[in-house]
């Protein structure tokens, strides 16, 4: 079986798909939709990270693909609907990269408060500008987190840490961290913070939450920081306002254009302006992160296609069956409706074969039943499991390696 590791995947994921007898094909950069189904062809794994579009159009044209590993934290690159229909299964890294996020954000909130960016190039330029204007202390100001998930609170924490207020908005039910206060509004949370933070996910709805309205609602010298999707901000209606001088400085790490491969070409409305931090989609990307992310998604695939293990996949049930050695593996994906195990277990028992040990989980509209045998079933017993009108998918093992 071929993995293909698309855009700088850490190699401590190329050693781990090795050691598991696994060949493996690393590329640097991100390919387009034509060039992605043509790299595909005879892969079982693809890795990427957010740069890479997994389209519907490439899932149909890619019928040996199995898995898909997003080595990141967001998987909306990727069509889930069609994935999961046609028994791809999908598995990211939502924990592995947070603190270097929420790290990179903290230097920001500081720097860009004694405006830092301008400082330094003005220095780099030749010119001494030694003043405190426009230049503050973040104690005692407040940090406004607009999405209080896994990113958001821990830097709810870490902003209390340093002596910031902190002020929360998200449409589910959180619980606040420390002294942090949940706004009822975005926009009772604009207007009440000094530096505003987004850390949402790449939903479509989320696209295009914050233009000009949301911006002219932020307090008059405040601060914006977007390290969670490009496509959630319009970066036109941002340079309105900070060229205006509404806003006294912002820090983007995303963009909805990025450049396909290190090197290449950069463009955005927010190149040249003063006290603007632009960073090329950095925000996980530190050593340790990257080799958290890289070990955990190999794992975590490799599970998957060796044994069958969908534990913290996003579109499959989650079954985590214990190995046995010397059974044969059957591991189907079915529609989730009453009948099918029964129906699986008779067809076995008709068969003759022997089972020693089953895991069953259900997800919504699927459901994902793993069964050991004490001895290979019969190709035409496997065809009859195939046909199950509620199949989806049917994959076989026999001790340690994949059929």
């Amino acid at each position: 079986m071929k993995v293909l590791l698309l855009e700088n995947v850490h190699a401590v994921a190329q050693e781990t798909f090795r050691r598991h007898g696994l060949e493996v094909e690393a590329r640097s950069g991100s390919l387009g939709e034509a060039e992605l189904i043509e790299a595909l062809k005879g892969v079982t794994v693809v890795g990427i990270r957010s740069n890479t579009k997994v389209t519907r159009a490439v899932l149909d044209a890619c019928p040996d693909l199995r898995a898909i590993g997003c080595f990141c934290i967001g998987t909306n690159q990727v069509d889930l609907t069609r994935a999961t229909e046609l028994g791809i299964g999908v598995f990211n890294a939502p924990f592995s990269n947070t603190r270097s996020v929420v790290e990179l954000v903290i230097g920001e909130i500081l720097a860009l408060a004694r405006r830092l960016p301008e400082k330094t190039q003005r220095m780099h330029d030749g010119v001494w500008d030694k003043s405190a204007k426009g230049a503050y202390e973040t104690r005692g100001r407040t940090l406004g987190i607009v999405g209080y998930g896994n990113i958001g609170t821990q830097l709810s924490n870490m902003a209390e840490a340093i002596g910031m207020r902190v002020a929360f908005f998200d449409t589910a039910d959180r619980l606040a961290h420390g002294n942090a206060q949940r706004m009822g509004s975005l926009e009772e949370l604009l207007e009440e913070s000094d530096v505003v933070s987004l850390h949402v996910d790449g939903r479509p709805g989320n696209a295009g939450l914050f233009g000009g309205e949301q911006f002219a609602r932020m307090k008059p010298g405040a601060v914006f920081i977007n390290a969670s999707r490009g496509m959630v901000v319009d970066d036109l209606a941002l340079r309105e306002h900070i060229l205006s001088g509404h806003l006294s400085g912002a820090a983007i790490d995303v963009f909805p254009v990025e450049p396909k491969a290190q090197g290449d070409l950069f463009e955005s409305p927010l190149r040249g302006l003063d006290n603007v931090i632009l960073t090329p989609h950095v925000g996980g990307s530190t050593e340790e992160a990257q080799e958290e992310i890289g070990t955990f998604v190999s794992s975590k695939l490799s599970a998957y296609i060796l044994d069958g293990a969908t534990a913290l996949s996003v579109n499959l049930p989650d079954v985590a069956p214990a190995p046995r050695e010397g059974s044969f593996r059957i591991a189907l994906l079915h529609r989730n409706v009453p009948g099918v195990l029964a129906s699986i277990n008779r067809t076995l028992a008709e068969a003759g074969a022997n089972v020693i040990g089953q895991s069953l989980a259900t997800r919504g509209e699927l459901g994902y039943v793993v069964t050991d045998t004490d001895d290979h079933v019969t190709p035409e017993t496997l065809a009859s499991l195939r046909h199950v009108a509620e199949a989806v998918h049917l994959e076989t093992w026999h001790q340690d390696a994949a059929e």
